[in-house]
């Protein structure tokens, strides 16, 4: 789990960005985390280095005043900016988006991303703070690893299928609360992330090949039709399957 980014919350934009200065340094670090501060237009105000090398750009400076549709590749990057404007315009926090992330080169990385809108003391929402982590490893040392170890095992080998929560208990001889508090712990996922991401990985190497009908591929990872399967993979990657497919030529 993320510590909640309401700390970052500042009395105006301004100052938040000048209190970050200090610890710029240390955000570039995270080389597995990119980190952003983007204005009330969605244009980014502040980043750490990570996003930036990953967006083809040498230097954080490179990217201030660009939203993400200026920013990342022309097929997905309005879909960003997309989404940074429904949380400008809600307020609401986006937690625990599982996301295929593709940066410049074609590289797909999956990342968990939060977002939080930022709020003047009278409530006017001044900008939005966000972190897009790259998956990590699963924890093996944790002591429910190997029932978790079995229902991931299950997942990858069956995902083409009907998977449910009721399946997965009785393989982890867990109740569900306990299966998605562990799965949260150990894959960092929750157990319909984890079956969405397997099923995601195949479509995507399924789309490699070009003569393979859309369709079929929606029935090989589990989905009943094309419709649900071009939803749920916008949602993950922010491409359509046929965009997606177009992307890695």
């Amino acid at each position: 789990m993320y510590p909640s980014l309401t700390a970052f919350t500042p009395c105006d934009l301004a100052t938040l960005l000048r209190s970050l200065q200090p610890i710029a340094p240390l955000l570039d670090t995270l080389t597995d985390t990119v980190f952003f501060i983007k204005d009330n237009q969605a244009r980014y105000a502040f980043v750490n280095q990570t996003l930036a090398r990953r967006c083809g750009f040498k230097h954080c400076n490179d990217l201030l005043g660009l939203t993400a549709e200026q920013v990342f590749p022309e097929r997905f990057g309005p879909l960003y900016t997309e989404q940074d404007r429904r949380v400008l315009a809600s307020g609401r926090e986006l937690a625990d988006q599982l996301e295929l992330h593709l940066y410049y080169g074609n590289q797909p990385v999956w990342c968990l991303t939060h977002k939080l809108a930022l709020h003047e003391p009278g409530g006017r929402i001044v900008g939005l703070a966000g972190i897009s982590r790259d998956l990590q490893s699963p924890q093996s040392n944790h002591p429910a690893y190997q029932k978790l170890a079995a229902v991931d095992a299950h997942i990858k080998q069956h995902f083409a299928q009907s998977i449910s929560l009721a399946d997965l208990t009785a393989i982890a001889g867990l109740s569900v609360a306990q299966l998605e508090r562990h799965c949260k712990r150990i894959f960092q996922l929750t157990p319909r992330q984890m079956i969405h991401k397997a099923r995601l990985e195949e479509a995507s190497r399924l789309l490699l090949d070009r003569d393979m009908p859309i369709t079929e591929i929606a029935l090989r990872c589990g989905y009943t039709d094309h419709s649900a399967f071009s939803r749920q993979f916008r949602a993950l990657t922010s491409l359509s399957p046929s965009q997606y497919r177009e992307n890695q030529r």
